[in-house]
C-alpha cells in the first residue's frame, strides 16, 4: 500500500461529515416531538474558539425529562447547557449562552485549556418556526450540502440573536426562523460549498456549512468490504455495497450501507450512475471479480476510483486489461494498492488504512469537484 500526501483538513473534514449525520438524528427526534406536542428543547454549538470538547456544528436534543439526542462533548458543559436548557422550556425563550472552559467547566473534564463555545438554546414549542426544521432535514437529506447563517450579536437592535437563515448548496436562501430579511450586505458571506469551507465568523454572525455527501460504492461485501462500509459511513460517507452474493450483500450483514446490490458486477455496473463526489472502490474476493469490476468502472465518470492487491497481482490486472484495449493512460488515475502505508496487517487495520486514503483524498478537493473521465 502506498504512502499518500499528508493532508491538514482531514480531521475537520471529517468532524463535519459527523455532525451532518448527528444532525439528522437530532433534526429527525426534534420533527416527531414536536408532531406529538412532546416539549423539546433544540441546542447547537455555533462558534468555538481554542480547544473545545467539540466544534461549531455539533447540536443536541434535550427532552423535559433529561434525556437526549446528540451531544455537544459531554462533561460539565454539557450537563450547564441541559440545565439552562431545561429552564428556558418554562420560557420559551431563545437564548445564547457563552461558556469559558476555565475552572467553572474544566476541572472534570481535563479541559481548563481556555476555550470558549456559544451555543444557541432554542425551546421547540407552539410559536417556534418548525418549518425551519423541516426545510433543514431536506437540505441533510438532500446531499448536496447546505448553509446556515446564526445572528451572533444584536447591537444595532434589529436582527435578534439567535435568528438563522438556511441557505441551500446555489446560495438561496430557503427557510429563516424570524421575520426580519437577511441582510443584502451579508450575502458575500455565505461560504461557497464547492471550496469545502470551515465555519467562520464575521460583522456578527456564524456561517455555518454542511458539505456535500460523497458516496462509496464497495465492490465486494467480504471482510473488508463490510469494515470499510463500516468505518466509511462513520465518518459521512454514504455507502453502496454490490456483490453477486445475497448471503454477504443484504441489509443485516451490512447494516452500515445505505443500499446493498446484488448481480454480476459487469450488469450491475453498466446500469449504475456515478457523479462527480461518487468514490469506488474494488475490494472483491479474488483476482478475476477485481479485473472485471475495474474493466467496467475505468470509464466511469467518478470522483476517486481504487483497488485492492499486491503490486504484482495489480501488475497482471492491467496487463490484461490493456491486452482488452484499455488504455495505458486510463489506468494511471487507479489508486493501487489502496489504503495508506501503516503497516496494516488485519482485516481492520486495513480497512482503517483505506477509509483513511478516501478521506485524505476527499479533503484534497479544492475550488471544484472535477469528475476523471
Amino acid at each position: 500500500m502506498k504512502q499518500r500526501k499528508r493532508v491538514h483538513r482531514t480531521e475537520q473534514l471529517a468532524l463535519e461529515n459527523e455532525f451532518s449525520a448527528n444532525m439528522r438524528d437530532v433534526i429527525d427526534s426534534l420533527l416527531s416531538a414536536h408532531r406529538t406536542q412532546r416539549p423539546v428543547v433544540f441546542t447547537a454549538l455555533i462558534e468555538t474558539r481554542g480547544s473545545t470538547p467539540q466544534k461549531a456544528g455539533a447540536t443536541m436534543l434535550i427532552y423535559e425529562d433529561g434525556r437526549q439526542v446528540g451531544t455537544l462533548g459531554g462533561g460539565c458543559v454539557e450537563a450547564e447547557v441541559k440545565r439552562r436548557a431545561l429552564e428556558c422550556l418554562s420560557t420559551s425563550q431563545r437564548q445564547l449562552e457563552t461558556f469559558q472552559l476555565d475552572h467553572d467547566y474544566g476541572w472534570d473534564d481535563g479541559l481548563i485549556c481556555g476555550g470558549r463555545m456559544i451555543t444557541l438554546i432554542d425551546p421547540i414549542g407552539g410559536n417556534s418556526r418548525i418549518e425551519y426544521y423541516e426545510s433543514l432535514l431536506k437540505q441533510i437529506d438532500s446531499g448536496e450540502g447546505f448553509t446556515q447563517a446564526i445572528r451572533i450579536e444584536d447591537d444595532d437592535g434589529t436582527i435578534p440573536a439567535g435568528a438563522r437563515y438556511l441557505f441551500d448548496h446555489n446560495n438561496t436562501l430557503i427557510a429563516q426562523t424570524d421575520d426580519h430579511d437577511f441582510p443584502n450586505s451579508n450575502s458575500g458571506f455565505i461560504p461557497e460549498l464547492k471550496s469545502l469551507p470551515r465555519p467562520k465568523m464575521s460583522q456578527g454572525w456564524a456561517y455555518l456549512p454542511t458539505l456535500p455527501k460523497f458516496e462509496l460504492f464497495i465492490f465486494g461485501a467480504g471482510h473488508v468490504g463490510k469494515k470499510v462500509s463500516e468505518y466509511a459511513s462513520q465518518t459521512g460517507f454514504e455507502v453502496t455495497v454490490v456483490d453477486d452474493r445475497e448471503i454477504y450483500c443484504n441489509p443485516q450483514n451490512l447494516p452500515d450501507a445505505k443500499h446493498c446490490l446484488v448481480g454480476e458486477f459487469d450488469e450491475v455496473i453498466d446500469s449504475m450512475e456515478f457523479g462527480p463526489r461518487s468514490f469506488c472502490i474494488i475490494v472483491t474476493r479474488g483476482h478475476n471479480h477485481d479485473e472485471e469490476a475495474l474493466f467496467h468502472l475505468i470509464r466511469k465518470q467518478t470522483c476517486y476510483l481504487g483497488m485492492i492487491g499486491s503490486k504484482r497481482k495489480i501488475r497482471l490486472i492491467f496487463d490484461d486489461l490493456i491486452a482488452q484495449g484499455i488504455e495505458a493512460h486510463e489506468l494511471e488515475r487507479v489508486h493501487a494498492p489502496i489504503g495508506l502505508e501503516i503497516g496494516s496487517q488485519t482485516v481492520p487495520e486495513i480497512a482503517i488504512s483505506i477509509v483513511a486514503e478516501l478521506i485524505s483524498f476527499r479533503s484534497q478537493l479544492s475550488t471544484s469537484v472535477r469528475p476523471h473521465k
